[in-house]
């Protein structure tokens, strides 16, 4: 049921943007810029159970929660870096929504040096 309150939201937004978009452009921006935060927070929320999901499994299969931080802050940055650029895509601005996704990318490889650590150490320990 959640999906379709979304869509509602979503096509109720791309009706009025439309329509607005002719007469006010910043105005139609705006309200693309705020259906996007709504329907990114009503995603999130429900976000929650998988997130509780995955940090019992890693005490159940004592993996460390470090990693699984690691790894719910990667797709977090991923989320939030599209978001952004889609939003300075929308605007008209493809530089500065291309420079948001370098800095997620980038974001996302400092993050996962402890991960690519940890695969190296268990590597050279399975190497003769």
């Amino acid at each position: 049921m959640d999906i379709l309150q979304i869509v509602c939201i979503g096509i109720i937004a791309v009706v009025l943007s439309s329509t607005i978009k002719k007469q006010r452009p910043e105005i139609a921006l705006q309200l693309s810029i705020a259906t996007g935060l709504i329907i990114f927070i009503v995603v999130i929320v429900k976000l929650s159970a998988v997130i509780d999901f995955l940090q019992a499994f890693s005490r159940k299969a004592s993996i460390d929660s470090t990693y699984i931080n690691i790894l719910l802050k990667i797709v977090g940055i991923a989320y939030i870096a599209e978001f952004g650029a889609e939003v300075c895509k929308d605007a008209g601005e493809s530089s500065i929504a291309s420079k948001i996704e370098l800095a997620g990318k980038v974001t996302i490889v400092i993050l996962a040096v402890p991960i690519i650590s940890s695969l190296l150490d268990l590597v050279v320990k399975l190497m003769p």
